[in-house]
C-alpha cells in the first residue's frame, strides 16, 4: 500500500531523490503522478538550477590556481566555468583567471582567456602588458591601489610575473604606491596572548582558531608583508590578518571587515564586523 503524505510537489521531488536511486526513478514517479521524471535516465532538477553546482566553481577557482590538467578537464566538459569566481570568506571574491595570475602561472591564465575569461588589470601585469597597464593607470588614476584577490597588490602581481613582467615591476614600482602598505607592527608575545578558539554558538562549526601562522607564510613575491595572525572557521579556509592597531585586524581580502579582540568580564572576547553582520565570540579557557 501506498502512502502520500502533504507535501509539495518539489518536497517530493526531493524526498524521492533521496530515496530511490535514479534508476529506479521512473517506477516511482510514475507511480506519483511524475511524469517529468518517468524516464530512468533523467534526474531530478536541484533548487539551484540553472545555476552552476558550487562544488565546482570552488574546484576551478582552486585548481586554477596550480592544475592546467584539471582545468582543462573541468573547462572542457562546462565551458562557463573559465569565468568562475568564489568568494572564500569576507567577500574575499577570487575567479579562476585572478588564482591564475597571482600565482603567475602564465600556461592557466593564458587557457582560461583563451575559453573566454575576461582580461582584468591584474592578468595584464602578470603577464607583462605594459602598453594596458598604463592606459588603465591613465584612464582611471590611482588604480594600482587597487588590491586584486586575498588582498594581493598589483606590484606583487608583476614580481609574480617573473621576467617577463620586469617592464611591468618597474613602472609600478616609479608610481610609488602600487603595493600594499605594511599593517602595524604587533609583539609576538601579544599575538600569543590572542591565539585561542572562540566561541560564538552551540555547534562545533560555531567556532574559530586564531593561531599563529606558519613561518613560511613570511612576506615574499606574493605577500609583500607577513600574516600577523590566522583566522580560520572550523571547517572553513583560513585567513590571514593584518593588525591595524590597538589588537583590530582586517583579513586578507576584506579591507573593510574589522575583527577586534579586547578583554572582557576576566577572558578575551573576539568581535568580527562585517558591514551589518556583528559576531561576538568568546575564548575558549584552557581545558574547557
Amino acid at each position: 500500500m501506498l502512502t502520500l503524505f502533504n507535501v509539495s510537489r518539489r518536497g517530493l521531488l526531493q524526498m524521492a531523490s533521496v530515496v530511490f536511486p535514479a534508476k529506479a526513478l521512473g517506477l516511482s514517479a510514475t507511480l506519483l503522478g511524475l511524469e517529468s521524471l518517468a524516464h530512468a535516465d533523467h534526474m531530478p532538477v536541484a533548487d539551484i538550477f540553472p545555476t552552476q553546482p558550487p562544488e565546482l566553481v570552488r574546484e576551478m577557482v582552486t585548481v586554477s590556481h596550480f592544475d592546467l590538467k584539471r582545468v582543462k578537464e573541468l573547462v572542457e566538459a562546462r565551458t562557463q566555468l573559465a569565468g568562475a569566481a568564489w568568494d572564500w570568506g569576507f567577500g574575499d571574491w577570487e575567479t579562476a583567471l585572478g588564482a591564475a595570475s597571482h600565482m603567475g602561472n602564465r600556461a592557466i591564465a593564458e587557457y582560461l582567456m583563451s575559453k573566454g575569461a575576461q582580461p582584468s588589470l591584474f592578468s595584464a601585469t602578470m603577464l607583462g602588458q605594459l602598453d594596458v597597464v598604463k592606459a588603465f593607470v591613465a584612464a582611471q588614476p590611482g588604480i594600482q591601489r587597487t588590491r586584486g584577490p586575498h588582498g594581493i597588490s598589483l606590484l606583487a602581481h608583476s614580481r609574480m610575473g617573473g621576467d617577463a613582467a620586469r617592464p611591468v615591476l618597474d613602472f609600478l614600482q616609479s608610481l610609488g604606491d602600487a603595493d600594499t602598505p605594511a599593517p602595524t607592527p604587533l609583539p609576538e608575545a601579544e599575538a600569543a596572548a590572542l591565539a585561542g578558539t572562540y566561541v560564538f554558538g552551540i555547534a562545533n562549526t560555531q567556532q574559530v582558531d586564531v593561531t599563529l601562522p606558519d613561518p613560511k607564510m613570511s612576506g615574499g613575491k606574493m605577500f609583500t608583508h607577513p600574516a600577523q595572525l590566522l583566522w580560520t572557521r572550523k571547517a572553513g579556509m583560513g585567513r590571514p590578518l593584518f593588525h591595524l592597531g590597538d589588537h583590530t585586524f582586517y583579513p586578507s581580502g576584506g579591507p573593510s571587515v574589522r575583527i577586534r579582540f579586547a578583554e572582557d568580564a576576566g577572558s578575551m572576547q573576539m568581535t568580527v564586523t562585517d558591514a551589518e553582520m556583528v559576531v561576538t565570540a568568546r575564548k575558549k579557557q584552557d581545558g574547557k
